[in-house]
């Protein structure tokens, strides 16, 4: 029992030089365990009267329940599961070896532990024998199962490619067997010597054992407790959303993205029926047998995603189940839709004005009565306010491929204003007080120099009126625009609304669009209302920083954008 001790603190502080390591600190509680119940082991032998056996023998408990727990804990540790190390998950499994230990202290005044004990003498030794209660079996039952629950990712390293890990938990497994297989012969009743439990000095061979794989094997140099944390680290990382659903339909994994884009609590997730939680789930079944892209819309509705589908099989090639992917690819999505907007505005506008240039100025060739001048003069000057307004597209377009420079609202409201004024000195716009602490992405500018200018320009009121007011959120600002004109169809609104057009349903103009897609790169929105009593009211809605550098959320999103 003494060679036991030196073994076990030997290996118990070889462990502790190692305690920035990962199973290492559980390891040193384990032989911890082991000495003390040794320790406890040899005075109780070494006791004359039956009072004092007992009660080393109570004592003794707190080290055999301290054992399988902090091998437990050294395996999920060790092995890079230690996100299951939380402090609910230790006070339930604690909850049987507290109740023990207490029984145990107690035993004498009840037969839960033990149901009777004598002493009995063999070969001049005297040894207490103590016959088991029903809570016995409990507790010696948990601290199997909490050992095999600890050697199960042990073996899987045994089982797995890496051969350092092999025989590192080869040796560990070796060294947990000794003292298991001695207290199954003791319980047994196969052991020659009665009354008399050796697991304690099975732990010398544990000790060895330990030792070798500390000092051979380089345990806690080389471990396996990164690969599974890079695991988690790369799924929960990934920018795209991924979810792992079992060949049943259960959620049996999914990093935040993908929660954060389905709507689902991740918490409540994992080990429920997909098809539950997501109301979109039959398309993600249908993602598995279609060679088409599927795309479904966020939790959100502003976002859209592609989904890919990758068979999840074991080693024999059975499918046991399936990673869904999720693309962002709203960007893309709205390039195309204002790529296909701006392309039939350009050709449609374009072509009626120069078809009317051309005509008129066959007419005036042939009679110089006949045609309008004036009107050749105006449909000259609407191309060329729709190429400028294609230039301004273009420009904000290119913005988003660039990291985004962010000024105050204040100025950047200021000086559309001034420069409005400037061109209709007629137009009466005020201004109500503008926030001075408030910065937004200067790609706004173009929306709000258009907003502005639209009011002034669209109205058949001699004297245009353009109020310009904020509203100041917690994360958001909001600028509105109000003004007395005619106020914007309703059919042009839905136009823009949707976010694209067609043959059938199109907008007049490229000005809207312009403000729409300024607001959007700056991942803001545009409402409209109408005014009372005539007019419109038109709000943009944009993330308000408070300071002119970009922010990390900026940053990622700029980063997105330019991906497309």
């Amino acid at each position: 029992m003494l060679a036991t001790i030196a073994v076990g603190f030997t290996a118990m502080l070889v462990a502790w030089r190692q305690r920035a390591q990962p199973g290492a600190v559980p390891l040193v509680a384990l032989f911890l365990g082991a000495c003390y119940w040794v320790i406890c082991s040899l005075f109780r032998l070494q006791a004359t009267g039956i009072q004092e056996k007992i009660l080393w023998n109570e004592l003794a408990w707190l080290g055999v329940m301290l054992i399988p727990l902090a091998w437990l804990l050294f395996a999920m540790e060790y092995t890079g599961r230690d996100r299951f190390i939380q402090a609910e998950y230790l006070a339930a499994l604690a909850l049987v070896p507290g109740i023990t230990i207490v029984l145990a202290l107690t035993s004498q005044s009840h037969s839960l532990l033990y149901s009777n004990s004598e002493v009995i003498t063999f070969q001049g030794q005297q040894f207490l024998n103590r016959i088991p209660g029903p809570w016995f079996w409990v507790a010696m039952g948990y601290t199997y199962l909490l050992g095999m629950l600890g050697s199960i990712p042990i073996l899987e390293l045994v089982l797995s490619d890496a051969a350092t890990f092999k025989g590192q938990s080869g040796v560990l497994l070796a060294g947990t067997l000794a003292p298991w297989l001695s207290n199954v012969l003791f319980i047994a009743g196969i052991l020659s010597i009665p009354a008399f439990d050796p697991t304690p000095i099975a732990f010398s061979i544990s000790g060895v054992f330990y030792l070798a794989a500390v000092t051979q094997y380089q345990l806690f140099e080389t471990n396996p407790s990164a690969s599974q944390h890079a695991q988690r680290l790369f799924i929960d990382q990934l920018q795209e959303g991924a979810l792992v659903v079992d060949s049943n339909g259960f959620i049996v994994d999914a990093n935040e993205s993908a929660t954060d884009i389905l709507g689902i609590d991740s918490r409540q997730a994992l080990g429920q029926k997909a098809a539950a939680l997501i109301d979109q789930y039959d398309v993600f079944e249908n993602s598995k047998n279609s060679s088409e892209r599927t795309t479904i819309a966020g939790a959100d509705t502003t976002g859209l995603y592609d989904i890919t589908h990758t068979e999840i099989t074991d080693s024999r090639g059975r499918a046991v189940g399936s990673i869904f992917t999720l693309h962002d690819v709203s960007d893309y999505v709205r390039n195309q839709q204002r790529h296909k907007v701006l392309n039939r505005l350009l050709r449609h506008n374009i072509r009626t004005k120069t078809n009317l240039i051309i005509s008129h100025a066959e007419l005036l060739a042939a009679d110089s009565e006949a045609g309008d001048i004036s009107l050749v003069k105006d449909s000259a000057y609407q191309i060329e306010d729709t190429a400028e307004k294609a230039r301004e597209i273009v420009d904000i377009f290119e913005q988003s491929r660039h990291p985004d420079t962010l000024v105050a609202l204040s100025s950047l409201v200021t000086d559309c204003r001034s420069q409005v004024e400037h061109d209709h000195p007629d137009a009466d716009i005020r201004v109500d007080d503008l926030p001075e602490d408030v910065y937004v992405p200067s790609v706004l500018e173009a929306a709000y120099l258009n907003v502005i200018e639209n009011a002034v320009v669209h109205t058949d009121d001699p004297e245009p009126t353009v109020r310009v007011r904020t509203e100041r959120g917690e994360e958001r600002v909001s600028v509105v625009v109000a003004d007395n004109g005619p106020g914007i169809d309703d059919y042009e609104q839905s136009v823009i609304e949707r976010g694209t057009e067609d043959g059938l349903s199109h907008s007049s103009g490229l000005g809207l669009w312009l403000v729409k897609w300024a607001a959007e790169i700056a991942d803001g929105t545009i409402e409209f209302a109408p005014n009372s009593p005539s007019g419109t009211v038109v709000t943009i809605t944009t993330p308000a920083y408070d300071s002119p550098a970009p922010t990390a959320a900026t940053d990622e999103r700029l980063l997105a954008d330019s991906h497309w």
